[in-house]
C-alpha cells in the first residue's frame, strides 16, 4: 500500500507563470458570483444586451480562460489559501449586499418623501384653484 501525506502548505501543482494574484482572484470570483446570480434571475436581459458572463469577466480583468483555470486549480491545490480566498469573497458579497439593502432603504425613503410632496403640492394647487 502506498500512502502519500501532504501538509496544508505543500502543493501538488506547480505555480503557473501567469498566476492571478490572490486579491485579483477574490475580485474575479466575487464578480463571477454576482454574474451567475444575475444569470439565474435576468438571463434574458443579459442576452438582450449581448452579455456573455464569462467573456465579460475575462475582458474586465484582462485575463483568458486558461489563465483563470490554471490559477483556480493552483489555489485549489492549496486548501488553506483557497479557503481564505473564498472567505474573502463571502465577506465582500455580504458587505455589498448590506450596502445595497441600505441604498434600497434610502431610495425607498426618498421615493416616499417625493410622493408625499407631490400629493401636498397637488392638494395646495387644488385649494388655490377653489379660492379663485
Amino acid at each position: 500500500m502506498f500512502l502519500v501525506l501532504v501538509s496544508c502548505n505543500e502543493t501538488l501543482l506547480e505555480k503557473p507563470e501567469n498566476l492571478i494574484p490572490q486579491e485579483k482572484m477574490v475580485e474575479i470570483l466575487q464578480d463571477l458570483a454576482i454574474v451567475n446570480a444575475a444569470k439565474t434571475t435576468n438571463l434574458e436581459v443579459l442576452r438582450e444586451n449581448g452579455i456573455e458572463p464569462m467573456d465579460y469577466i475575462f475582458k474586465k480583468y484582462d485575463i483568458d480562460s486558461l489563465q483563470f483555470v490554471e490559477s483556480d486549480r493552483y489555489y485549489a491545490s492549496l486548501p488553506v489559501e483557497y479557503e481564505k480566498i473564498y472567505k474573502k469573497v463571502e465577506t465582500n458579497l455580504e458587505k455589498k449586499s448590506k450596502e445595497l439593502e441600505e441604498q434600497k432603504k434610502l431610495n425607498d425613503s426618498i421615493r416616499v418623501a417625493k410622493e408625499k410632496l407631490e400629493r401636498e403640492k397637488a392638494k395646495a394647487k387644488k385649494a388655490k384653484d377653489t379660492l379663485r
